[in-house]
């Protein structure tokens, strides 16, 4: 199927619905910001270096789609379709993803800053070298999922299934962990700084290296001789 690619164009709905509907539309360099795309069958599209912040596509069927170095800070992604979507290089802090589908979906050197992903469903997705500080992701399950290099600092992850998974060159950093699962876990390339005293049981059966054993007891106020 032939992907045609619209250049340097600012598309509100109307404009949108006229291209869809035929084959998956590549849109570079366009402007979409505050553009009302809810509902709407995109699957398969391409955005590359778009402008979609304060976008609306809640309930828009976006799976398959690539987003490539996009501007969609504030754009709401509630309860879209974003099934084996890829998102790379680019801005969606803010950016609330409800009850949105993000099976084996794939979120890559991505800012993700204060984004919301309560109520969230689907397995296989990934997140890599991904800025998600302050993010809602309570419930979602990583288990035996590797993370690399993602900020979870001061995260909500409460009831979130890390059981069997790896942290590598993670961020952890007084996030909020209240009934999450770590047992399994290798926690030896993540930053545990601002561990509560009262949140060591979540971690029971996870690993951590002597170094970090050492900063945690010394910052409950244990002398280690």
């Amino acid at each position: 199927m032939t992907t045609s690619t619209i250049r340097d164009q600012t598309l509100a709905r109307a404009d949108i619905v006229a291209l869809a509907g035929g084959a998956p539309r590549h849109l570079v360099d366009c402007d979409l910001e505050a553009a009302d795309l809810g509902k709407l069958d995109l699957s398969g599209w391409t955005f590359e270096r778009c402008n979609l912040r304060h976008a609306d596509l809640s309930g828009a069927n976006l799976s398959n789609t690539v987003w490539q170095s996009c501007r969609a800070g504030f754009a709401n992604f509630s309860a879209a379709d974003l099934a084996e979507a890829v998102v790379k290089a680019s801005d969606f802090n803010n950016v609330p993803f409800r009850r949105t589908n993000i099976a084996a979906a794939r979120f890559t050197a991505t800012r993700m800053t204060g984004a919301d992903f309560h109520g969230a469903r689907g397995m296989g997705f990934a997140f890599e070298e991904v800025l998600l500080v302050g993010a809602r992701l309570s419930g979602l399950s990583f288990r035996k999922e590797t993370l690399r290099r993602v900020d979870l600092a001061q995260a909500d992850l409460a009831k979130c299934d890390f059981r069997g998974t790896v942290f590598e060159g993670c961020a952890l950093r007084e996030a909020s962990m209240d009934g999450a699962l770590f047992a399994g876990a290798d926690l030896r390339g993540a930053d545990l700084g601002g561990l509560k005293l009262e949140d060591a049981r979540l971690f029971r059966g996870a690993v951590i290296s002597r170094e970090q054993a050492e900063q945690l007891l010394s910052g409950w106020g244990l002398l280690i001789r």
